[in-house]
């Protein structure tokens, strides 16, 4: 019988869950054993799982569970540098050359587990069965609009949390606007995370430019960027991805004020925005990059937690269908995250 085992989540503001409690119904129909860990912090309350009918189990215990189990969260792993014997099911950001994402596969390697990183699980097409993207960007556009509005204040930008829904949201954002209507450049907005920015920026009445592939298909420079108050970047960082902010930004004559890194990925060899070398976090959300005039970057990795309940759910729908796959793990989607995992193992 194939065990599903859904971690607690260990990383700070992290309270999302890639499996709802009606999809741990459907697995459990379908012959598949589902431990599901008590969580402090999870959106979605464990009675549900109870209901269900799941095996709960106590929280952070998946280092106890069965040999055989496959351990399911959705952030990284605590960095203690254990061996990792299970098969695990996360984001892993380990395949872009990212100092951590080697640290992590040699965990693996060290205590033979194996990782289904949930950014290649791909149909046979090549494009993911599921994504974060949509609240990515909605998240990911309004931090950024909070850290233009705190410009506007002599101020940067102060500690995010958690919304109920994205009403709460957009209310609380159009309050912090009071009116003003800066303009945002989208990088990637034909996708899911490029849409998620230009619903919230479209809800909030401010004027958007949308750009994808046909309007950086030249390669850049793209003096566009520097143009608009708000840059939002919204695509991977892959190789021979154009760069879109050059370090030469911070000394150029510009409107640009605010980039929303919002696929952060800035350790990456591939990175478009060179003016940043880390992350931003809940915590400290803008990086100020340069004062004549003001640049903030703000790069937060997991930005759908700021709508926990909401992209939990568009999540958990999409992933259920390759959860319903997990007895036949060597085929399809599972297979293909396999390959990937040993390819990049084998070039450590």
């Amino acid at each position: 019988m194939t065990h599903l085992w859904v971690r607690a989540e260990q990383r700070p503001n992290e309270e999302r869950v890639g499996l709802t409690p009606d999809g741990a119904a459907a697995l459990l129909a379908a012959g598949l054993r589902v431990t599901v860990e008590d969580s402090s912090v999870r959106a979605i309350p464990l009675q549900g799982y109870v209901d269900a009918g799941c095996e709960i189990a106590a929280e952070n215990s998946w280092h106890e569970a069965p040999a055989d189990a496959i351990i399911f969260g959705l952030k990284e792993l605590p960095e203690d540098g254990t061996p990792l014997t299970h098969r695990h099911i996360l984001f892993g950001h380990a395949y872009k050359g990212q100092p951590a994402g080697q640290v992590l596969l040699r965990r693996f390697r060290a205590g033979g587990g194996t990782l289904y990183d949930l950014e290649y699980l791909v149909a046979e097409d090549g494009r993911r069965v599921a994504a974060f993207g949509y609240w990515a960007g909605y998240a990911g556009a309004a931090v950024a609009l909070k850290c233009w509005a705190a410009q506007q204040q002599g101020a940067l930008c102060g500690p995010v949390s958690r919304y109920a829904d994205k009403t709460a949201l957009l209310e609380g954002l159009a309050a912090e606007l009071a009116g003003a209507t800066p303009r945002a450049l989208i990088i990637g907005a034909l996708g899911r995370v490029g849409t998620g920015a230009a619903d919230l920026c479209t809800a909030l009445g401010l004027p958007v430019t949308r750009w994808d592939m046909a309007e950086t298909a030249h390669g850049g420079p793209f003096p566009e960027v520097l143009a608009h108050e708000i840059f939002l970047n919204c695509i991977l960082a892959r190789p021979g991805c154009p760069v879109f902010v050059p370090a030469s930004a911070l000394t150029a004559s510009r409107a640009l004020a605010v980039i929303g890194d919002i696929a952060c990925d800035p350790t990456s060899d591939f990175s478009p925005i060179k003016v940043y070398d880390r992350t931003t976090d809940w915590a400290d959300p803008a990086l100020r990059v340069a004062t004549d005039p003001v640049l903030d970057v703000t790069a937060i990795d997991n930005l759908p937690s700021l709508l926990p309940v909401e992209s939990s759910f568009d999540y958990a729908a999409q992933l259920l269908p390759s959860l319903l796959a997990l007895p036949t793990l060597d085929a399809g989607v599972w297979g293909r995250a396999k390959a990937e995992f040993d390819r990049h193992s084998a070039a450590l």
